[in-house]
């Protein structure tokens, strides 16, 4: 036994596979943990995976390139997993017609205040011209977040770290601000995590309840398409 495990971490070593097979254990194990712990948000699995990676490759000295290469099929998967999220929400159609005024409403306002917020912050904390243009689209799903801030001058390499804290950090603990605030209708918790956390908000939202998952994922599309129309404009008097 001791030398078959031996001889397959020689193989997994030697191969981009190593990285890969890291990506999927480190994300069992969060699972098995959040499982374990009462699905309590604070151990959400994706936080659980990101630090056991980020310690690993600091233990380790791997460059990001380097982990990338072998973990890029993961990332691959991103694009027909946002597509899968079509499924949950033309099932509960029904409720996204019976809704439309206010799914509106709430999209552009949280769009608006996910971006205002944390500007002002940002802000008034002496942030740079160039930080401030990062962090403004941290709430939109990675790939469109990076091309914005490209767009209007930020750095999209801090946008993408901004986006995953954002995620995470809305996947940990959107769920329990929502309801702390005794918000019980599942279509506006989904709603609230699609438009602050993006894709693993959704991803939190999903856990929650199909319906639920259902409005996150629509909110994250439209906040991404309201973002990238709102934010140019809003941006003239945000930073000048």
């Amino acid at each position: 036994m001791v030398a078959e495990f031996r001889d397959i971490w020689v193989y997994l070593s030697t191969s981009p596979l190593l990285h890969l097979t890291l990506t999927l254990s480190a994300y069992v194990a969060g699972e098995w943990i959040f499982e374990r712990t009462g699905q309590k948000p604070i151990f959400n699995p994706v936080l659980i995976a990101v630090l056991v990676l980020v310690g690993l490759l600091l233990a380790t000295g791997t460059d990001y390139r380097t982990y990338f290469e072998g973990a890029q099929f993961v990332h691959f998967l991103l694009g027909p997993a946002t597509v899968a999220l079509a499924v949950p929400l033309y099932r509960q159609l029904h409720h996204v017609r019976g809704s439309l005024l206010a799914i509106s409403a709430a999209i552009a306002a949280g769009s608006i205040t996910a971006v205002t917020t944390a500007v002002g912050l940002a802000w008034a904390l002496g942030g740079s011209r160039t930080t401030l243009i990062s962090l403004a689209p941290k709430s939109v799903t990675a790939p469109i977040a990076m091309g914005i801030s490209e767009k209007l001058g930020g750095l999209p390499s801090l946008t993408a770290v901004l986006v995953i804290v954002t995620g995470v950090f809305g996947a940990a603990f959107g769920s329990w601000i929502i309801q702390s605030m005794r918000i019980r209708d599942a279509r506006a918790q989904g709603l609230a995590l699609g438009v602050t956390s993006h894709g693993i908000g959704t991803a939190r939202a999903l856990q929650l309840g199909e319906l639920a998952g259902a409005f996150a994922a629509l909110a994250m599309g439209l906040n991404a398409l309201a973002t990238a129309l709102l934010l140019p404009l809003v941006g003239r008097w945000l930073w000048g």
